[in-house]
């Protein structure tokens, strides 16, 4: 039976109400699994029962489920104050004056909209009628109100802030975690966060895709909604899509590395990590490269992008595809130089198909047949056992300057809580310290290569040179041709229409060369130049006969002095994961 019909059935009474209902959360909605939990048919009872005492009748109900009083930008709030200014309506009951408004000016305005509409304003719990004691009742009412709605929220933050420093996470966890609640030994209920085994290893597959460079949170997005990945549903919300502006930000969470972020300062969380801090560096360098350079990538691409260079200037080529006037599609590569009227550059734009054939030609000059093999075999086996040692002092380094970056974390941290070290300071040396750990990381897992993995590494390096021409062109994928172009290739410089030279990858240049050990030994120099792009490296007579079959460069002759780049104290056998080839995150 409706309000407006127990109305009509109530022809003597001449006083028209309404009623207000608030609950601050969703959970008061529906707490003990009720449709409405508790608090609202307990308010809807108070107010029933007082309308019933004034004599009035009630003409309509507002409720407003899971709305915090802080705003007066509630739907029901609002609708209810344009029903009583539409509508002839002599009282708006509540339960409590809190139930209106939390703050003192939106308890002034509301109140003065309900006066307005010829309406007035009954609290079940409290007499706050317009005699001066009743105004006065109502104006400490809701100065209490206001005062209890700071309180709570600056206790709140302060549980929060001490829940961080402990390494908990405050609030929901993000994509790829779960919250929920475990028993202690001793019968406590606690909160906490554990690893979301369907959607985790979507993360470490964003952060490994976006590293590359080659993809775009766009592209990311895209991708996950092809594969069927959503966030996880939540009473407000159900399954639904990732959106790119949430793949941007998960990419920027340091969540992800372990630690939690509260008030801008970083605290070690008990969460398992999800990507280390090296990851998290490459991801970041990608994104400040893109911000610095305006750079836009589309989802168009080619898995020669990123591989091959101009040989007049020493810039990227870059993929295009545009369609001429008969609706003819053509695709082909362009310097990015030329167009920035770089050095001079004429490079006249190439066809992807002949470009395509041009790489397959390249890769008969890093084939090696099977005498070659076991000759460089031999030659590189009896180099890596002499070399384990110089292994194990570089991981022991790494080993100790992780300690002392935690304990200087660690004291950061001590002078923080005593009040000795501003927040700002704080945020810096926490920024410079996460960085650092990301390099020595990094470090740490080139030195982490046992006998075993490191002679495992060596074979399929050397796989990848026997009967090279034949395998990259058996793979119709052009990921896989991607994969295997960036694994051997740092960079193929094309010039006229040819390809001008290469830059070998690190591990490949011994392999490749006429003395293997010499090479190895040479390519480790501590004092070796940068290899940065735009920057001269020198040559050995070998490398210059196989990287640049006809000499250096122009573009490489006209800065004969390269800057020094100031670099780790600790010399590696080798780079990335060891004799195992870089790959574009596969």
């Amino acid at each position: 039976m409706t309000y407006e019909h127990k109305a009509s059935q109530n022809q003597d009474a001449t006083t028209r109400a309404v009623i207000y209902i608030r609950v601050s959360t969703r959970d008061q909605a529906t707490r003990g699994g009720e449709a409405e939990g508790f608090s609202i048919p307990a308010q809807r009872e108070a107010c029933n029962r007082k309308a019933k005492a004034l004599g009035a009748h009630v003409v309509e109900e507002f409720v407003d489920a899971g709305e915090s009083a802080k705003s007066a930008e509630r739907p029901e709030l609002q609708r209810m104050l344009g029903f009583v200014k539409q509508n002839a309506v002599q009282l708006v009951i509540v339960h409590k004056v809190d139930r209106l408004a939390r703050n003192r000016m939106d308890d002034v305005q509301i109140n003065f909209e309900i006066q307005k509409a010829g309406a007035k304003l009954v609290s079940c719990s409290e007499n706050i009628d317009e005699t001066p004691s009743g105004m006065l009742l109502h104006g400490i009412m809701s100065s209490i109100a206001e005062f209890y709605s700071q309180n709570l929220a600056t206790e709140s933050r302060k549980g929060m802030r001490q829940k961080a420093k402990g390494g908990g996470t405050p609030g929901k966890a993000p994509f790829g975690y779960i919250n929920t609640r475990e028993r202690t030994r001793d019968g406590h209920e606690r909160r906490t966060v554990i690893v979301d085994a369907d959607r985790a290893p979507w993360v470490q597959w964003m952060f490994e895709r976006y590293a590359t460079g080659e993809w775009t949170a766009a592209m990311i997005a895209e991708e996950l909604r092809e594969q069927g990945v959503t966030v996880l549903p939540t009473p407000k919300a159900p399954n639904r899509p990732i959106a790119t502006s949430h793949v941007d930000k998960l990419l920027m969470n340091r969540y992800y590395t372990g630690v939690v972020t509260f008030e801008g300062v970083e605290y070690p969380g008990k969460h398992e990590a999800l990507v280390s801090e090296e990851l998290y560096a490459r991801c970041q360098a990608v994104r400040r490269g893109r911000r610095q350079s305006k750079e836009k990538p589309q989802i168009r691409t080619h898995y020669l992008k990123g591989s091959v260079f101009c040989g007049q200037c020493g810039e990227p080529l870059t993929y295009e595809v545009t369609r001429n006037r008969m609706g003819n599609y053509y695709e082909y590569f362009y310097c990015l130089g030329r167009q920035a009227r770089k050095n001079g550059c004429t490079f006249v734009a190439i066809q992807a198909h002949h470009l395509e054939q041009l790489i397959e030609d390249h890769w008969t000059t890093v084939e090696l047949d099977a005498s070659q093999l076991t000759q460089v075999r031999h030659i590189l086996t009896d180099h890596v056992n002499d070399s384990l040692h110089e292994q194990r002092v570089a991981r022991e380094a790494a080993q100790r300057r992780l300690a002392q970056l935690q304990s200087k974390a660690d004291k950061l941290m001590q002078a923080y809580y005593a009040d000795a070290l501003p927040v700002d300071l704080l945020k810096e040396e926490q920024g410079r310290i996460a960085v650092e750990r990301g390099v020595i990381q990094s470090q740490l897992a080139q030195a982490e290569v046992d006998d075993e993995r490191l002679h495992a590494a060596l074979d399929v390096a050397l796989q990848h040179l026997d009967r090279a021409h034949g395998r990259y062109l058996g793979c119709d994928d052009p990921q896989i041709r991607r994969d295997l172009n960036q694994a051997v290739f740092e960079r193929i410089y094309i010039q006229d229409d040819e390809v001008a030279g290469c830059d070998l990858r690190r591990v490949f240049r011994p392999m490749l060369d006429e003395n293997p050990v010499a090479a190895l030994q040479e390519d480790s120099t501590p004092d070796r130049p940068s290899e940065r792009p735009g920057v001269v490296r020198y040559f050995s007579r070998t490398f210059l006969h196989r990287e640049r079959p006809g000499g250096l460069f122009a573009w490489e002759r006209k800065n004969l002095q390269p800057s020094q780049a100031a670099g780790s104290n600790v010399s590696f056998l080798v780079a990335g994961t060891g004799f195992e080839p870089v790959t574009s995150g596969l």
